[in-house]
Order: structure tokens, then sequence, then C-alpha cells
């Protein structure tokens, strides 16, 4: 008798996962943590996302008064259109969550700006939505240390799963020894 074994449910899966990258915006980068460790991570999320066949969505804030996405990541997003936003959280970015529903997105990958703000409202509304969020530690930033702390404390305290981009990439990659293991894996070199 054979015994099925079972994958945990938290594992990103191709089919179901879609990427969100929250206001990562010209005008308030710059003042963040890391932002160019950020800006990196953020890069091989879209190229891997790419590669493997993820949809991404992007969300600018206020556009009017933080800019537009950079230009390193919008040149990397031309497929795409930001969705603008006045709220903090995303489910006030338009039909986004509509739409993540409407396409069968049930997990989220999540990377942004700030952590403490417009990240964790929507991780937060994403969790009370139904939708299992990833969280991706390294592509995310805030100001201030104890701030972006915090927040993923918050985050993982109320159901996101905390990891990294790299961790984010091979869990959706699932097998080696194909073409998309070796891009995957110069990505992340």
């Amino acid at each position: 008798m054979t015994t099925e074994i079972k994958r945990n449910s938290k594992i990103l899966r191709r089919e179901d996962t879609a990427l969100l990258i929250i206001d990562v915006q010209k005008r308030i980068l710059g003042v963040m943590q890391n932002h160019e460790e950020l800006v990196k991570n953020i890069i091989k999320l879209i190229k891997g996302a790419e590669i493997l066949g993820i949809k991404i969505y992007y969300t600018e804030q206020y556009p009017k008064g933080l800019g537009e996405t950079i230009d390193e990541l919008k040149n990397l997003l031309n497929k795409n259109e930001a969705v603008h936003k006045m709220t903090f959280s995303c489910s006030g970015a338009g039909d986004l969550f509509s739409e993540l529903k409407k396409n069968n997105f049930s997990q989220i990958a999540v990377c942004g700006i700030e952590s403490h703000v417009c990240v964790q409202q929507t991780v937060l509304d994403l969790i009370e939505n139904d939708f299992q969020v990833t969280l991706t530690a390294d592509a995310c930033s805030s100001r201030r240390k104890t701030d972006y702390d915090f927040a993923m404390d918050r985050m993982r305290q109320h159901g996101a799963e905390v990891t990294t981009t790299e961790c984010v990439l091979f869990e959706l990659l699932q097998v080696c020894g194909t073409d998309e293991f070796r891009s995957i894996s110069k990505l992340v070199k």
C-alpha cells in the first residue's frame, strides 16, 4: 500500500500565485533602508516571475505626489500597467482584489514599500480576504528599521509567510535540471 505524500499547502504554486509590487516610487525610494538591495531583489522577482509565467501587478501610491514607479522597475514592467491608489492598502486600488479573485489567484507574493504602511495594510487585507500571503522580507523596506521589524512581526503573527526572494523563486520553480532552473539560478547568483 502506497502512502500519498503531501506537500505543505503554504508552498507557492505557479498556477495559484501572483506577484504584487507595492509603491516603489521615485520620490520615496531614496529614504528607504537598504534601497539598493530592495531594488535588486525586486528585479530578481520580476525577472523570475517572467521566466516562470507568473502574473505581475504593481501599484503606485498618489503618483502626483510620490512620482511614478522607478525606471529600473518600470522598464521591466512595460507589459503591465500601474494600478493607482490613494488608500494605503491595495484593497482600495480599484478592482485589484477582485481581479486577483477572478483570475483564481489564491497565493500572493508581496514586496515593496513602506513595510509598516502600505505593505502591512495590504497584507492584512489580503489575509482577511482569504488570500495566502508570502512576504518577501528582503524585497520590502521602510525608512526606519524599527518600523520594518514591527511590521514583519505583525504580518507574521496574522498569518503571512515571511521569507526571502530566493525562497520565493525556488518554491515557484519546484524542480531542478530545466532551462527555467538554469535561468533562475543565474538570477540569484
